[in-house]
């Protein structure tokens, strides 16, 4: 790493997409606290009163407020920034389908955690899978690094003309937020000014040219809306890939739609996201030394959902074991990634069983330890010739 280029720095996931923030020159930042994103606002707010960042701090009295108030800078042309978490992101939900309905290109930073009740404050994807049907693009990260990379390339997609949708890049609840890691971060931030250059791209408010935003549509017309934002979906698919690589080119530092662990002639890949990725590679590692050759697989994009590159990495397995670290409740697979991936497959007619295993959920321990005891379980069923078609709940007191 060019010592010219970087400093660097301890932080954790919440420091690290307030940098991500700060070094991406954003004009407004509005937001209301609650943990544990907290940090990330507070961190901005010392940016603001130290004279390192030109921007607005709105303070709100809601996250409904704070979406709100982002929605309305950002129809201005301001470059804007939130951050939330769990009952946070729910009361912000209606904004979050008006955001993207207005094509407002808005970056939130998400801290996962568990939604109440009963109240927890501890880490798992209930929030953000939530949303998925928001028309929001998604990122999930697993360490602070990507955290800070990801609001950077946030920018150069939701801005891009044939995007123009909003992005969401999550991060585990505490586990990350609070956890310190070396982070790489600009020495100055103008670095980030090519790859990111300021420039109204999308429709704004102007008084020198006066329009209406979010007038009523009436049924004649509504339906072409909500498909325009299909559209922009798709594209975004290859925009986000492109991003990827051209930050790569220019920083040193790649990101996929997914990313792979030990992936080569293994017959058994094991997919997760955000920071059990973590946990996963340690257990692979072990696993390899006890001669069994397990490929890990980081699901980073989950809107728009990676179909082709995930169909390319299926091809090579036998069988594909799932965790996920939120449950969608009532559905035929109740593990939501896995219930894609299942329908991934039946389109694409791939013949791999797909092992749906729920854990971590309010951030309950999840050992290298219970990876293994997933993978023996999941072999175990493969080798019975037994196709699960419901998800398993690893470690829950029943």
């Amino acid at each position: 790493m060019e010592s010219e280029l970087w400093k660097r720095m301890p932080l954790n996931s919440n420091y690290a997409a307030a940098y991500g923030a700060k070094d991406s020159d954003v004009d407004v930042v509005a937001a209301y606290p609650i943990t544990p994103q907290t940090p990330v606002v507070e961190k901005i707010a010392e940016f603001i009163a130290n004279g390192e960042l030109d921007a607005e701090m709105i303070h709100v009295e809601s996250e409904h407020s704070a979406m709100s108030a982002c929605i309305g800078a950002a129809a201005t042309g301001a470059r804007t920034f939130t951050a939330t978490s769990a009952q946070g992101l729910e009361l912000m939900h209606e904004l979050l389908h008006i955001a993207s309905g207005l094509r407002l290109p808005i970056v939130m930073s998400i801290a996962s955690r568990a939604l109440s009740a009963p109240l927890s404050i501890w880490g798992d994807y209930s929030d953000v899978i939530n949303v998925r049907d928001t028309s929001w693009i998604i990122l999930m990260t697993s360490t602070a690094q990507e955290v800070y990379d990801s609001i950077i390339q946030a920018y150069k997609i939701a801005e891009n003309p044939d995007v123009l949708l909003p992005v969401i890049v999550a991060y585990d609840g505490f586990m990350m937020s609070h956890t310190y890691e070396p982070v790489y971060v600009a020495s100055n931030p103008e670095i980030f000014r090519d790859y990111i250059p300021k420039k109204i791209s999308w429709t704004t408010l102007n008084v020198e040219k006066p329009i209406t935003m979010g007038a009523v549509a009436n049924p004649d017309w509504y339906y072409e809306f909500k498909y325009q934002q299909v559209v922009a979906m798709k594209k975004s698919y290859e925009i986000v890939k492109d991003a990827a690589k051209e930050f790569g080119k220019r920083y040193g530092r790649f990101y996929d739609t997914i990313e792979t662990y030990n992936y080569g002639n293994n017959k058994i890949g094991i997919l997760t996201y955000g920071g059990l990725f973590g946990t996963v590679m340690e257990a692979i590692d072990r696993m390899n030394k006890q001669g069994m050759q397990i490929a890990g697989i980081k699901l980073r994009l989950f809107r728009p959902f990676p179909s082709q590159d995930i169909k390319r990495i299926l091809e090579d397995l036998k069988v594909l074991i799932v965790i996920d670290r939120a449950i969608s409740y009532g559905a035929p697979i109740e593990g939501s990634v896995a219930m894609e991936l299942s329908a991934l497959t039946y389109r694409e007619s791939l013949d791999i069983p797909i092992y749906s295993y729920i854990a971590s959920i309010g951030q309950r321990t999840t050992t290298e330890e219970d990876i293994m005891g997933i993978v023996k379980d999941a072999i175990n069923l493969f080798e019975r010739g037994k196709r699960v078609t419901e998800s398993i709940y690893w470690g829950v007191r029943q």
